[in-house]
């Protein structure tokens, strides 16, 4: 088959972003044609179809490039329309695959493709074809206002409390409204039944809406039994979402080491106030690096503060054979057989968090036993089977 992959980043930046590459590494490997369609972005890995990817565009304070081309490019800026068109017309591809296009490439690829009676199929990542914000928090707390009615996002002023960014996220809510979306999409992939649950809730179609988890890319461990050492592991992004802040003011009241890779925007301020002998920031890592961390880990903690969908880095420290303590929010419950491949806690509840750090210390949990079983739910060869019964179902 050829397949086209449609993400708005072609570097690992997120979850989102290492899905699409290693998809393509997958697809690859089975022998089909893969093309991508990404912006330009200084840190994009090389790629051979990079010629048709549209311009950058930062959304970022003092980042963009002229008000008029932030403002159309949700919409379905002409750049996009083009080069998009003349990508579709040189490959040929038999299926669209998009992943995150929202804001800097847009659901207009979806349009194109469906006009040219070519089968898209949509990995939903996060909450945006819901909420605008993509995250269901407003000022901290849960809301699901935007499932019914998109003005809400403009009423509180979600995006970054600014009158003008929340009123971009209301028009481009509105101009792919969820009937345009369902119209152009011939599957919704859903990583977890909880965003199967979501977009129900949202009013999606569920003969539209395929549950299927995401794969772990991540090579096996060729140390499932070995001795762990002495700490636990975060592995993600270090912003406010994340839990990182609850999970920090805990570690610090415990002896037990605490190790942090990943970067984000709380990254410098948590480092410089957290910085003690138990708990070590380590940054950016690379896949190998953060590999022999989670592998050697006694356990790894989720403590999301939001909707999580299907996280990775519960997903490869299972593969890993590393117990996970999470967050009782989201998909994450999903992942998680009690005392078995880890423990939950209550989301946001500081002393339910420290004693199940303490019990994940103090429980034995079997690595083989969660490796193998977490290598047969997250392969790839599965997750690649499944794949291919979307792709050419009717």
């Amino acid at each position: 088959m050829k397949i086209l992959l449609a993400n708005k980043f072609y570097y690992p930046r997120g979850g989102d972003c290492i899905y699409t590459l290693h998809l393509e590494s997958l697809l690859k490997s089975k022998g089909h044609d893969v093309a991508a369609f990404a912006i330009h972005h200084p840190q994009n890995q090389s790629n051979a179809f990079q010629r048709y990817f549209p311009s950058e565009v930062s959304y970022s304070p003092g980042g963009g490039k002229g008000l008029l081309k932030t403002v159309l490019r949700p919409l379905g800026a002409k750049e996009i329309k083009q080069k998009f068109t003349t990508l579709l017309n040189d490959f040929h591809p038999d299926i669209v695959h998009l992943n995150n296009i929202h804001t800097h490439l847009s659901p207009i690829l979806a349009e194109i493709a469906y006009k040219k009676q070519i089968r898209v199929v949509w990995t939903i990542h996060d909450f945006k074809l819901l909420c605008p914000r993509y995250d269901c928090l407003r000022n901290g707390t849960f809301c699901r206002l935007c499932f019914s009615n998109k003005i809400n996002v403009l009423k509180y002023r979600c995006m970054k409390n600014s009158i003008f960014a929340s009123a971009l996220a209301y028009v481009e809510a509105e101009k792919w409204s969820k009937e345009k979306l369902e119209k152009y999409t011939d599957v919704f992939i859903c990583p977890s039944e909880f965003m199967k649950s979501q977009m129900l809730a949202g009013g999606f179609s569920e003969n539209k809406l395929r549950v299927l988890p995401n794969f772990a890319s991540i090579r096996k461990s060729d140390l499932p039994n070995c001795k762990r050492e002495n700490y636990y592991c975060y592995v993600g992004r270090i912003s406010e979402e994340k839990g990182i802040e609850t999970l920090l003011q805990v570690a610090q009241q415990l002896p037990y080491p605490l190790k942090i890779a990943g970067t984000g925007p709380l990254f410098d301020d948590l480092h410089r106030r957290y910085s003690i002998a138990t708990i070590e920031f380590l940054g950016h890592l690379r896949q190998e690096e953060v590999k022999t961390l989670i592998e050697k880990a006694r356990f790894s903690v989720i403590p999301s503060e939001c909707y999580e969908n299907n996280p990775l880095s519960g997903i490869e420290s299972m593969y890993l054979g590393t117990p996970v303590l999470g967050a009782d929010i989201g998909g994450i419950p999903e992942l998680i057989e009690e005392h078995r491949t880890g423990l939950l806690f209550e989301s946001r509840n500081k002393a339910d968090l420290k004693n199940k750090i303490e019990e994940m210390y103090h429980s034995t949990f079997d690595y083989s036993d969660i490796a193998q079983k977490a290598q047969t739910n997250y392969s790839s060869e599965n997750y690649y089977s499944s794949l291919m019964d979307i792709y050419c179902s009717k």
